[in-house]
């Protein structure tokens, strides 16, 4: 597996997301085992949050990196809605145990909380780092200057400074690439990159004129309007590319889209749900 540089440790260039496992009992047994192939394959960065099943994906990756931890980098993040000085360190110990690890490596908050005084927000992060139990602290989701004030900060006060952006980024939804990208460039922020196949609809399987596939996620409404929007007209002119380089290359149009996307300044890890 390729590994790119992340602050002062290097991560694979793939990692696997959590978003939707650990909601049924009867897959458990298949989730683990996926998960465990997935770092024997080298995807050995694991994407989680506290919010993801309510807690129920960090058990469930708890249970499938037994003996394992040592080869694994463990990425969570706390909401915003604890940004809190205790809500931050709540969350982090509740996440620890579910894990049954003693440390995270990356550490992210999940959103900006306009609520809470930033300089609050990453003086209860950066004691963390200071215990020991996050190694690198991230943010998730934010604007530009959301993370240009947070790193301000964090130099200001000589507090740890968040080391990766967790964003959206596909070959159809390229905002990323107007404000925050230049500024990960400057800042030496890595990007991890979340939904790279654009919402399930880079799979290949969404064409032009034909029905959805029975089991694409694009069926619930809730779901379309949660996740990031494009037009019908750009997704298929952007498909009918991929299926021009994919049939030149000999690569599935997911292949070539995560190329793509592994090819672009700043990012470090595209997490593949």
């Amino acid at each position: 597996m390729k590994t790119v540089a992340l602050g002062l440790r290097t991560v694979p260039a793939l990692g696997q997301g959590t978003w939707n496992m650990g909601d049924s009992p009867g897959k458990r047994a298949a989730e683990v085992a996926t998960l465990r192939r997935g770092i024997e394959l080298g995807m050995t960065l694991i994407d989680m949050a506290e919010m993801y099943g309510s807690g129920r994906s960090e058990s469930l990756v708890g249970e499938a990196i037994k003996g394992l931890r040592d080869r694994v980098q463990l990425v969570s993040k706390v909401l915003p809605s604890n940004a809190s000085t205790e809500g931050t360190v709540r969350a982090c110990e509740a996440s620890l145990k579910r894990l049954g690890t003693d440390v995270i490596d990356i550490y992210h908050m999940h959103g900006f909380d306009a609520l809470t005084p930033i300089e609050e927000t990453l003086r209860a992060l950066d004691d963390l780092v200071t215990a020991g139990k996050v190694r690198y602290i991230a943010c998730s989701n934010f604007s530009g200057w959301h993370l240009m004030k947070s790193l301000a900060i964090s130099e200001k006060y000589g507090l740890a400074r968040y080391a990766a952006h967790q964003v959206y980024y596909s070959m159809i939804g390229r905002d990323y690439e107007s404000e925050l990208m230049p500024l990960a460039l400057d800042q030496k922020v890595g990007a991890i990159i979340w939904s790279p196949l654009g919402w399930g609809r880079l799979t290949g399987k969404l064409r032009r004129g034909q029905p959805l596939p029975a089991g694409s996620r694009l069926h619930n409404k809730l779901v379309i309007d949660a996740g990031p929007q494009v037009s019908d007209e750009y997704l298929y002119g952007v498909v009918d590319v991929l299926d021009e380089v994919s049939k030149e290359t000999g690569k599935s149009v997911p292949q070539v889209a995560l190329n793509w996307l592994l090819q672009r300044p700043s990012g470090s890890s595209i997490v593949i749900g």
